[in-house]
């Protein structure tokens, strides 16, 4: 009933990678990793989302504007807009929806 796990903190740097953490009818969290000078390609989320920088530096790519966002900051974006992101550094955040 009760679970601990370590997904987000064993969750390595090897150019992109995305982990679901949580999936239910409310809402979905993905931890992703991007190793430095890596980019998570453009796409669109289903959904409003909400982003949380754990550690390292991203610029995050959204109708035409970057937003340069670093550790334990949050931004929020609309859903159905194309957008992508690359590291600065080695980073881990993640995205609820």
């Amino acid at each position: 009933m009760y679970t601990i796990k370590d997904t987000i903190k064993n969750q390595g740097f090897n150019k992109l990678k995305v982990e679901k953490v949580v999936k239910t009818n409310a809402l979905e969290i993905l931890s992703i990793t991007l190793e430095k000078d890596a980019i998570f390609p453009e796409h669109t989320s289903p959904t409003d989302a909400q982003l949380i920088v754990l550690e390292g530096d991203i610029d995050f790519h959204i109708q035409g504007r970057t937003f340069q966002i670093g550790a334990q900051k949050h931004f929020s974006f609309p859903k159905e807009i194309a957008h992508w992101v690359k590291a600065n550094a080695n980073s881990k955040f993640l995205i609820i929806r």
